[in-house]
């Protein structure tokens, strides 16, 4: 019997991203208000989780269900969080970090590395989900719209820390150094850089189209 290389993959992927949650839901810190969930990298992962869970139902004739612009979105997230995290880490740590300092290092590798690319890898090469933006589109507008009026509405006002020269309990130590205007053109700039990764995939996507032919199965 020959195993199926795609279906180890997707319950590798699947296992990591669950183990990783259920991580986050133990070891996350509860002391403010939202928990890990105040960290978009946090969303990000739990997307990865559900969008795992329906690629391998997929695999194994359980559902029919795409979900592609369900998927479209998590890797589009996904990248986000490595680019913005990482760009932001290196000018200067304590702008995304309370004490300066990397969490454990194979949490920092998954989380901002290798869950990431696992994800784009199957939203690219196996799944091949960026056929109609539209859908991708809305979703990364619902999810990036709801987060940021979850930091703004919810985090703010009801966490202490951390605390800035504007304001307090939004989660990343930096945006509580601006005003309300600025953090708007940094959201808006963050979102359009989605918007241009999601182009950049859907490109990327036509070519492997192009250059190799879709799978027989799902």
């Amino acid at each position: 019997m020959s195993l199926n290389p795609r279906l180890i993959f997707r319950w590798t992927a699947f296992l990591l991203a669950g183990g990783y949650c259920i991580r986050m839901l133990v070891f996350g810190g509860w002391d403010q208000f939202g928990g890990p969930f105040r960290f978009l990298t946090v969303w990000a992962l739990f997307c990865s989780f559900f969008a795992f869970s329906r690629m391998m139902a997929i695999e194994e004739g359980r559902s029919t269900r795409r979900w592609d612009g369900f998927i479209c979105m998590t890797a589009v997230i996904n990248t986000m969080v490595v680019m913005l995290y990482w760009r932001l880490y290196f000018a200067d740590p304590a702008s995304v970090t309370p004490d300066g300092e990397l969490a454990a290092w194979h949490l920092e590798l998954y989380l901002h590395g290798l869950g990431p690319a696992l994800q784009v890898f199957d939203s690219l090469f196996i799944h091949r989900c960026y056929r109609r933006l539209g859908a991708g589109f809305a979703w990364l507008c619902g999810v990036v719209g709801v987060y940021l009026l979850w930091a703004e509405l919810v985090l703010q006002p009801l966490n202490t820390s951390p605390a800035g020269r504007v304001t307090s309990g939004l989660p990343y130590p930096f945006l509580n150094n601006l005003e309300l205007s600025e953090r708007l053109i940094v959201y808006a700039s963050y979102f359009t850089s989605g918007v241009v990764v999601l182009l950049l995939y859907a490109g990327i996507a036509w070519a492997i189209r192009r250059r190799f032919p879709a799978p027989a199965t799902p």
